[in-house]
């Protein structure tokens, strides 16, 4: 049988310079527990998996609303692992995560990686609505296939809107039923880690990032807006997540020093 849920928070100023979560609502297999944050006026959220899944089949959905002055980080316990499930005929499964970031707010949304195992079927979007000065922190991380196993179908869709305009939208599709060169020499190249790290900040419109390199396999590209997007591949999810870091670090240390200026 499939599964329906619809998981749900919401984060706003407690007006003592932190940040409160009035709503905090978990459904089906997605557990939503407040965790300590080493940050006061940041609230930290992160999504535990109660059972398996996605399965083929299930529709799952995550809603975040960072209200206007509010301060989110939202991680998880553990990577996301779709599965094909016990049943040939259910259907692929969805999960749609919705972010919205009001003004002045910011939001880190930093899941662990999402596993694409043999014979599973996942179609997952994201879509993000930021307000002119909202500012988020977003990673994305695809394993495709579990060790030594080929991997499923995955398409992903990452849609970011910031006042209403389009900032990014990029759809990406792996495994049986992808077009053809999804595993070729111009997107993966026989890796089987793929990633993105998203960052917007209102900073960049003054001061906008050059496009560059960052190493042999990931690269920094500047966004038409305030936004930088890093793109990566690796070899497996270890170093996918090496890359990333490395570069978060180094942004979020540059975002710092333009404050201290």
């Amino acid at each position: 049988m499939s599964v329906r849920a619809t998981a749900r928070l919401r984060a706003e100023p407690d007006g003592r310079g932190g940040t409160t979560l009035p709503l905090l609502e978990s459904a089906g297999p997605l557990a939503l527990r407040r965790t300590r944050s080493p940050l006061p006026e940041r609230a930290r959220v992160t999504v535990v998996g109660a059972m398996s899944a996605p399965l083929n089949g299930d529709r799952l959905a995550i809603e975040t609303e960072v209200a206007d002055g509010a301060h989110l980080t939202v991680d998880a316990a553990a990577a996301t692992v779709a599965l094909p499930g016990p049943s040939t005929d259910t259907g692929p499964s969805t999960y749609a995560i919705r972010l919205n970031v009001g003004e002045g707010a910011t939001l880190h949304w930093l899941p662990e990686q999402l596993v694409s195992a043999h014979g599973s079927d996942l179609h997952q979007t994201t879509r993000v609505d930021l307000a002119p000065t909202a500012r988020l922190l977003l990673r994305e991380e695809q394993i495709l296939g579990r060790h030594g196993e080929p991997t499923g179908a995955l398409t992903t869709r990452l849609t970011v809107r910031r006042a209403g305009r389009p900032l990014l939208d990029q759809q990406l599709a792996y495994g049986p039923g992808a077009p053809g060169g999804w595993d070729g020499p111009a997107v993966l190249g026989g890796h089987r880690a793929v990633g993105q790290l998203l960052l917007a900040d209102p900073s960049f419109e003054d001061a906008p990032l050059p496009a560059r390199l960052l190493g042999p396999t990931a690269a920094l590209t500047p966004l038409a807006g305030p936004a930088v997007l890093v793109t990566a591949v690796a070899g497996d999810a270890r170093l996918l997540r090496e890359t990333l870091d490395e570069a978060m670090h180094e942004l979020l240390d540059r975002l710092k020093a333009r404050e201290g200026d």
